[in-house]
């Protein structure tokens, strides 16, 4: 695979949602430097045409001079010319402008994304980074348009103000006052939208989460009863949010009438002024025609300082969401120290626990209740400060990319990415064809790859969600067997499949895993069979370790655990007609193996 080059997007300013728009601006100076000196340029060329216009008149029409007449008519097509290639030049820098600011956007909340982890989903749902991701950053990027025309419009309101004093200083007045009234009286609205918007965004997200949840657990919903209970609770929420969303367009709705109406009144209003001028004689009917057309194109800075405004409002709201993402902090403080990770295979240790994990074994977690254990594999992955060791070394002390270099937590909920099925296996590895069907043949993942119509070149649905359960949970090991990791921590990764297929994995596993250290958590005694060292955890730590034999001989509470678990394994093994697992993907589908089921059982009792 060729190497990709990725723009470093450079490090967030996140004192502010002000000093994040600033950090935008400053990460592009070149541009918006020449974005604001083509929006000037092509503002203050507006001005130019209605004073052309009058010394066409005055000094070509009036007297009848037709040589200057023609000479004026020139200027004003070169200008017409010059205009229309300023304008080009700045929508196409502003464009990159706005582009530059969104992927920009993108690429930090995703570098933060991957840097929170798996602490992410305790901290932000994932209906809120998408709605940060896309919509939040696409009205950053409309908001840094003030940095283009917005620097014009400053600029040609002090134009056209001169032109004006040179004509009359009353009209000079007249516009020098009048644009900054109509700023006073947006200001209360722009206030009023900020919060409307601040709460509309927050509401989106929540209802964004509350859609990828029912999505991810339809099956379950129709299994347990519950699809009306989460279909009403979102009709509820989306109607809330529609309520938001008109208090939020109400708001719009008068600032964008204002910023029509207002410079249509302010223009008319020159007008009338500039009319009775020149019926008295004050000025010239050139100036006349000058006076409307600087007035005419006043209209458009007016109109840029109200849009800017109220760009700039949404974009402060949006940024402040953006802030809030990036200001969050992983559940593992500890790498600070940057320490260096055993030079050679060492013992990984969780005091809290007790439990070891030895280099070159297999080792498996046992516990009544799978949290326990899973939380034992957190704390040894560095997900969860602890006190934990890796040879001599504490590992909250362990560079953190160093660490993930080594030590793999393969979670049964793990995200699947859409793509083709090798690249979802390979992950940001090079889809060797070989190493890949390897791992795929260890994870018992053959059937996955024959089923699909392409192969390893099928597209694979986000979350997997045109695959089973069961086939869910074996692209996960095979993804987690091709990284090959020193040590690799697996939770529960046979739990969706039946009983011939998970003899099978553990098998395999344990083949492919030969002299490296692996960690699994599981009560079924297939996999227990395997294991060189089984850790029975009774209110989270070790209650015994042995053998699965020893154990099931010396430990009552661990036989039955164990025993029942082989009951269930027994009834699925004698449903299932060809080793595939279509019994156990149906269940697994209302339980650990889809990650939906817990919570919406939950939620819906």
């Amino acid at each position: 695979m060729a190497e990709r080059t990725i723009m470093d997007p450079g490090t967030p300013d996140c004192r502010s949602a002000g000093r994040y728009l600033w950090w935008l601006v400053t990460s592009q100076r070149g541009r918006i430097a020449v974005g604001a000196i083509l929006g000037s340029a092509w503002m203050v060329c507006l001005t130019l045409p209605p004073y052309v216009l009058s010394r066409a008149i005055d000094d070509g029409l009036t007297p009848g001079r037709w040589d200057a007449l023609a000479g004026w008519v020139g200027a004003v097509l070169g200008i017409g010319v010059l205009n229309a290639w300023l304008a080009i030049m700045r929508h196409r820098t502003m464009t990159r402008v706005r582009m530059d600011a969104a992927f920009r956007t993108a690429q930090v909340v995703v570098l933060q994304a991957t840097r929170l982890g798996a602490a992410l989903s305790r901290k932000v749902t994932a209906g809120e980074v998408v709605t940060i991701g896309f919509g939040d950053a696409g009205v950053i990027a409309h908001a840094l348009t003030i940095t283009g025309p917005g620097v014009g419009a400053v600029l040609a309101y002090v134009v056209v103000a001169a032109l004006l004093l040179a004509v009359s200083p009353l009209l000079a007045a007249v516009v020098l006052l009048g644009v900054p009234l109509l700023a006073v009286l947006l200001g209360p609205l722009m206030g009023r939208l900020r919060g409307a918007e601040t709460v509309y965004r927050a509401r989106q997200g929540e209802l964004a989460a509350r859609f990828g949840d029912i999505a991810a657990g339809l099956r379950v919903l129709n299994g347990i009863g519950g699809k009306d209970v989460y279909a009403e609770r979102y009709r509820r929420g989306s109607r809330e949010l529609q309520e938001k969303g008109y208090q939020v367009g109400a708001v719009t709705s008068w600032i964008q009438a204002l910023g029509v109406g207002l410079p249509t009144l302010f223009l008319g209003a020159v007008t009338w002024l500039a009319a009775r001028m020149a019926a008295q004689g004050d000025i010239t009917a050139g100036e006349l025609v000058a006076v409307y057309g600087y007035a005419a194109v006043l209209v458009v800075p007016v109109s840029l300082f109200i849009e800017g405004s109220y760009g700039l409002s949404r974009g402060l709201v949006a940024a402040g969401r953006v802030v809030r993402l990036l200001t969050l902090e992983p559940d593992v403080t500890g790498g600070d120290a940057g320490l260096d990770a055993p030079a050679s295979p060492s013992v990984l240790r969780d005091p809290a626990s007790g439990v070891e994990i030895a280099p070159g074994e297999l080792t498996a977690l046992v516990s009544a209740r799978p949290g326990e254990s899973a939380a034992v594999l957190d704390r040894l992955g560095g997900f969860i400060a602890s006190a934990a060791t890796w040879g001599t070394v504490r590992l909250g002390d362990v560079d953190r990319a160093r660490l993930r270099e080594r030590i793999l937590v393969a979670d049964n909920e793990a995200d699947l990415f859409a793509g083709p099925l090798r690249d979802v296996i390979a992950g940001s590895r090079d889809p060797d064809e070989q190493a890949v069907e390897r791992a795929v043949h260890a994870a018992m993942a053959e059937d996955v790859v024959r089923g699909l119509p392409d192969g390893l070149d099928s597209a694979i649905d986000p979350q997997g969600r045109n695959l089973s359960g069961g086939q869910r949970q074996r692209v996960r090991l095979a993804r987690a067997l091709l990284a090959d990791p020193e040590i690799l921590l697996a939770a529960e990764p046979t739990s969706a499949v039946d009983a011939h297929t998970e003899a099978t994995i553990a098998a395999r596993l344990r083949a492919a895993r030969e002299g490296r250290a692996t960690a699994v958590t599981t009560t079924s005694p297939l996999v227990l069979d395997q294991a060189d060292t089984v850790y029975y955890l009774v209110d989270g730590s070790v209650a015994a370790a042995g053998s699965h034999r020893e154990l099931l001989r010396e430990h009552p509470g661990y036989r039955l655990l164990v025993s029942r678990d082989a009951a269930d394994d027994d009834d699925v093994d004698n449903d299932a007609d060809d080793g595939s697992d279509d019994g156990a993907d149906d269940g697994s589908d209302s339980g650990s193996g889809d990650g939906a089921g817990t919570g919406l059982e939950e939620a819906v009792r």
